[in-house]
C-alpha cells in the first residue's frame, strides 16, 4: 500500500505518500533528534542538568503550544521543531509512526528497557542485603517506607485510576518512593560531590533504593500482572507459582553458573590482549539465556524487562566481560536508545487531548510531588538525628533521593498506553518525574555553596601573613634521619622573629596491623595529637623518643627566643594520612606544612629509590592542604653544622622567576634572611624580550591570555621590588644577581652552574609562570612533577650530591573549587 488516509488536527482529509518523502521525513527526524539533543545538553551543562532533562526540556513550551485556544490550528501542521517530544506530537509523525510503525516502535523501546534495566542490575552488588545494615542502608530504609506509608494513604483519595485502585496505589507507592540512581549517581558526579560525605552517602543510598523498589517490582509483578488477569483463583495462584519458580530458578543458576563462566572466559582473555571473538559470541548468548528463559513458558507472562533486572543483578560485575559488556550497552543507551525513548513519550502523551483545565489533574500533580518530597525529607532527617547529622544537610539528602530516573517514565507512559489512568493524569506523573531530576542539580549547587562558607575566611600562606602574629609551622618527619634537618629548618625560620614562632614537629606513622594491634586508646579516636592514642610497639616508641628528645632539647633551648615546639602524630594508613595532616593543620592554622623528600640520601650522596607510600601522601597534601607546602629535597642539610651554634654559616639560594609559587618561596626566603647565620643569595631569572624566540612566544601569549599574563608579572614586580627594597637595598647580608635567558635550554644551563655553591636553593613548585618560556620544555623530563619543572631539575641524581632543595607551593584558594573534592566533609 503506497497511501493512507489520515485526519489532521483542523479537521481536513489529507493523503500521505508512505514511499520515499515518508522515509525521508523518519531519517531527518531522527537525525535532528541526536543534533538538537547534543546541542541543548552542552547549553544545559553549566546548570549540571544530566541527559533525562536535556531530553525533556522543550516539553513546557509544546504543551503551552498546544492547549493554549488562541493559536491558529493549521499552524500545527507547520510546527516543525524536531526534537524527541516534540515530534511525538507533531501530526505529521504521528501519522508517519502510526499502525505497524508503532508497533515496530515499541518493540524497540521494549528492547532498550531491556538493555537499561540489565545493566542498572549489573552496576548493583545484591550482596550488601545480606550485611548488617549501613549508615546509607539506614536512610535508604527509613525514606522508602516514610514515602510508601504517604503516599499510600493519600493517592487512593485522589483517583488516579478506576481499575484495580489498590493495586495501582501499592504501584504508585512504589514509585514515588524509589530512586532513579543512575540519573543521581550522573547528577552527583557532575557536580564533583561524589568523594565527599554527602555525595557518597547519596550515591549509596540512591542505590540501595533503586535495588530494594525494583526487587519489590519483581515480585509485585509476579502477584500482580499488569495483564488482564484469570478468571478462576486457581489458575491465578498457579500462574503466579509458575512466575516464582521461574524467578527462582533465574536467580539460583545465574548465580551458581554465572561466576563460573565468566571467570572462565576472562582467564581466557586477559587484560591487554583483544577479546577472542567465539568467546564474545559465547558470553552474549549466555546473557541472552538467562535474561529471557523465565518468559519461555506461553503462561508465566513474565515480564522481560524485570527479568533483565534480575538477571544483571546476580551477575558478577568484576571481570574484563561485565565491564565491556556495562560499556558497550551504555554507549548504545546514550547515544541512541534515550532520545528514541523520548520520541516514544511523546508519542505516548499526546498533547492535543491535554485539558489544562482539569483542576483535578493538577491535584494529583501538587500532591504526588509533594508526597515524593515529604516523604524524602521527614524520613532522612530522622535518620540523620538518630545518626548524629546536621538536620539541614540530611534534609537536602532528602530531596537527592526524590530523582527519579528513565525506569520511572516508563511505568508513567506504560500506565497511559495501558489505560490505566487518562492521558492528564499521566503526563502530570511524568512532570512530577522530571521535575525531580531538574532541582536535584540545584540542591547540589546549595550543598557546595553552604560547604564552602564553612572554609576559614583566612588565607594560610607566608605572603599573607600578619607581622604581629606569630608564626606556625608543622613539620613532618619519617624518622630519626630527618632531626638535623627539620632543626635546621626550625631554626632558621624562626629567625629571631619577635611575636615567635610555634613548631609542631608531627612524626609520620603508617598504621600497619602490627602496630593498631598494640594502640591503646586514651581519647577520641580520630585526633591527630600525642594524647589520642599510646603506642606501645617497640620500633615506634624508640623513634618517637629519640625524636621527641631531639626536638624538645632544641625547644628548651631557645624558649626564652620565643620558640614553642609542641609534639604531634600523625598514626595513619597512607590512604588517610593525608587527609589526618590537611585537618591538623587547618586545625592548627599554620602558615606551612614542610613535608621531607620521599627519597633518602644514600651513602654516596646519591637519592635511593624511595617509599611509594609516602610520595602518595606528599602528592596528595599537595593537592588538599589548607596551606602552603614545602617539600625538602635533603642531600646534606640535615649533615651540616647546627645553625644555632655561635660562628655557623649556611650559603642559601632562592631562584625567583614568577608565579604564585615564586612569591610564596620569597615570602619563605623573607623569613630566612632574618637568621644572623644565613648568607641568602636572590637569583633573579628574566626572559630576554630581544630575543627572536621571545617574540615569537609574546604573540602567542597576546592571543592565549595577554591581560592574565600582565596581572602576574605586575604581582611580580611588585612582591619583588618590596623584598628588594627591605633586604637587598639596605645594604643587607642578602646578595643579588640577575640572569637574562631566552628559553628553558639556558634555564638548565644556569641552573647547572649553581652546581654546588649553596647548601640550600628555595625554589616555587611552579616554576614560574604557567606560560613562561624559560620553563617550557623542562616538563618533558620530569621524573618527580610533585616538585615542580625547577625542583626536578636541581633534584637530578647529575646534579650536586651536597645542595639541598625546598620547593614551595602557595596554599590554592578554595574559591577555585568546583566542587567538594576528596577529603572535604561536610556532614
Amino acid at each position: 500500500m503506497n497511501t493512507t488516509t489520515t485526519k489532521n488536527v483542523c479537521g481536513d482529509k489529507w493523503y500521505l505518500n508512505l514511499d520515499k518523502p515518508e522515509e525521508a521525513l523518519k531519517v531527518l527526524g531522527f537525525i535532528a533528534i541526536f543534533v538538537i539533543r547534543t546541542l541543548l545538553h552542552h547549553a544545559m551543562k553549566p546548570l549540571g542538568q544530566p541527559y533525562l532533562t536535556t531530553d525533556f526540556a522543550v516539553r513546557l513550551n509544546l504543551f503551552l503550544f498546544f492547549t493554549f485556544d488562541n493559536i491558529p490550528k493549521p499552524m500545527l501542521t507547520c510546527y516543525v521543531p524536531q526534537i524527541g517530544l516534540i515530534l511525538g506530537n507533531l501530526p505529521k509523525f504521528r501519522e508517519a509512526f502510526s499502525g505497524p510503525y508503532s508497533t515496530t516502535l515499541n518493540n524497540i523501546i521494549e528492547f532498550g528497557m531491556i538493555c537499561h534495566m540489565f545493566v542498572m542490575g549489573l552496576e548493583m552488588n545484591p550482596s550488601v542485603l545480606l550485611r548488617p545494615p549501613t549508615k546509607d542502608a539506614f536512610m535508604a530504609y527509613t525514606s522508602m517506607l516514610a514515602t510508601f506509608a504517604i503516599a499510600f494513604a493519600t493517592t487512593p483519595f485522589l483517583h488516579y485510576t478506576k481499575t484495580a485502585p489498590l493495586v495501582f496505589s501499592l504501584a504508585l507507592s512504589l514509585m514515588a518512593s524509589s530512586t532513579g540512581s543512575p540519573i543521581l549517581t550522573r547528577v552527583i558526579s557532575n557536580l564533583k560531590i561524589r568523594k565527599s560525605d554527602l555525595g557518597k552517602l547519596a550515591s549509596a543510598a540512591g542505590v540501595h533504593t533503586d535495588m530494594i523498589s525494583t526487587l519489590f517490582y519483581c515480585f509485585g509483578f509476579i502477584f500482580f500482572p499488569t495483564e488482564r488477569p484469570l478468571p478462576r483463583p486457581l489458575h491465578r495462584f498457579f500462574r503466579a507459582l509458575l512466575m516464582f519458580c521461574l524467578f527462582l530458578a533465574q536467580v539460583t543458576f545465574t548465580s551458581i553458573v554465572s561466576p563460573i563462566f565468566l571467570n572462565w572466559v576472562n582467564n581466557e582473555n586477559p587484560e591487554g590482549k583483544p577479546l577472542k571473538g567465539s568467546h564474545l559470541v559465547m558470553s552474549l548468548a549466555f546473557v541472552v539465556l538467562i535474561c529471557s528463559f523465565p518468559t519461555w513458558p506461553p503462561e508465566s507472562m513474565y515480564n522481560p524487562i524485570l527479568s533483565a533486572f534480575t538477571a544483571g543483578l546476580f551477575l558478577p560485575n568484576q571481570g574484563r566481560m561485565s565491564k565491556w559488556i556495562i560499556n558497550k550497552i551504555n554507549y548504545l543507551l546514550s547515544t541512541v536508545f534515550y532520545p528514541i525513548f523520548f520520541f516514544w513519550v511523546g508519542f505516548i502523551i499526546h498533547m492535543r487531548n491535554f485539558d489544562i483545565g482539569d483542576k483535578m489533574a493538577w491535584a494529583r500533580f501538587f500532591s504526588l510531588l509533594g508526597t515524593v518530597i515529604a516523604g524524602k525529607v521527614v524520613g532522612t532527617v530522622l535518620c540523620g538525628v538518630l545518626l548524629g547529622y546536621h538536620v539541614r544537610e540530611t534534609a537536602s539528602l532528602g530531596l537527592l533521593l526524590t530523582t527519579k530516573g528513565h525506569f520511572h517514565v516508563y511505568l508513567a507512559a506504560l500506565a497511559i498506553r495501558t489505560n490505566r489512568v487518562k492521558n492528564t493524569t499521566g503526563a502530570m506523573m511524568i512532570f512530577v518525574i522530571v521535575l525531580t531530576v531538574v532541582y536535584s542539580p540545584f540542591v547540589v549547587m546549595d550543598i557546595i555553596k553552604r560547604a564552602r562558607k564553612r572554609v576559614p575566611v583566612h588565607i594560610m600562606a607566608l605572603q599573607w601573613l600578619d607581622p604581629t602574629t606569630e608564626l606556625r609551622v608543622l613539620m613532618g618527619l619519617h624518622g630519626p634521619h630527618n632531626i638535623g634537618s627539620t632543626l635546621n629548618l626550625m631554626e632558621i625560620c624562626h629567625g629571631g622573629r619577635e611575636p615567635g614562632s610555634i613548631f609542631y614537629p608531627t612524626d609520620m606513622v603508617e598504621l600497619t596491623d602490627e602496630i593498631a594491634a598494640t594502640l591503646k586508646k586514651d581519647g577520641r579516636s580520630g585526633q591527630n595529637n600525642d594524647d589520642s592514642v599510646t603506642v606501645t610497639d617497640r620500633t615506634v616508641t624508640e623513634m618517637r623518643e629519640s625524636i621527641t628528645a631531639a626536638v624538645n632539647g632544641y625547644g628548651e633551648l631557645r624558649s626564652g627566643q620565643g620558640v614553642t615546639v609542641r609534639r604531634m602524630l600523625a598514626l595513619s594508613t597512607f590512604m588517610t594520612m593525608a587527609h589526618d595532616i590537611c585537618g591538623l593543620a587547618d586545625e592548627l592554622m599554620v602558615s606551612i606544612i614542610i613535608l621531607p623528600f620521599h627519597k633518602r640520601r644514600s651513602p654516596d650522596g646519591t637519592l635511593d629509590s624511595g617509599h611509594a607510600g609516602f610520595r602518595h601522601v606528599n602528592r596528595k597534601i599537595l593537592k588538599n592542604a589548607p596551606c602552603s607546602i614545602g617539600i625538602l629535597v635533603d642531600r646534606s642539610f640535615g649533615q651540616t653544622e647546627e645553625a644555632w651554634r655561635p660562628g655557623a654559616s649556611m650559603d642559601i639560594a632562592i631562584i625567583f622567576i614568577g608565579g604564585r609559587d615564586d612569591r610564596e618561596a620569597l615570602a619563605f626566603a623573607a623569613q630566612v634572611a632574618r637568621h644572623p647565620a644565613v648568607k641568602l643569595s636572590v637569583i633573579r631569572f628574566l626572559e630576554d624580550k630581544s630575543s627572536q624566540n621571545a617574540q615569537k612566544r609574546s604573540s602567542i601569549l597576546n592571543r592565549a591570555s595577554v591581560v592574565e599574563q600582565e596581572e602576574e608579572m605586575k604581582l611580580d614586580d611588585e612582591c619583588f621590588a618590596e623584598f628588594y627594597e627591605r633586604y637587598i637595598a639596605g645594604g643587607g647580608r642578602v646578595s643579588y644577581m640577575e640572569k637574562h635567558l631566552t628559553n628553558s635550554s639556558e634555564t638548565f644551563t644556569a641552573l647547572k652552574s649553581l652546581d654546588g655553591e649553596y647548601g640550600l636553593v628555595i625554589v616555587g613548585r611552579g616554576g614560574g609562570r604557567a606560560s613562561s618560556g624559560l620553563t617550557t620544555g623542562l616538563n618533558d623530563w620530569q621524573q618527580c612533577p610533585e616538585l615542580g619543572p625547577i625542583g626536578d631539575v636541581l633534584s637530578g641524581s647529575d646534579f650536586s650530591h651536597n645542595t639541598s632543595m625546598l620547593i614551595i607551593q602557595q596554599q590554592r584558594t578554595r574559591g577555585q573549587l568546583e566542587g567538594l573534592h576528596d577529603d572535604f566533609t561536610i556532614l
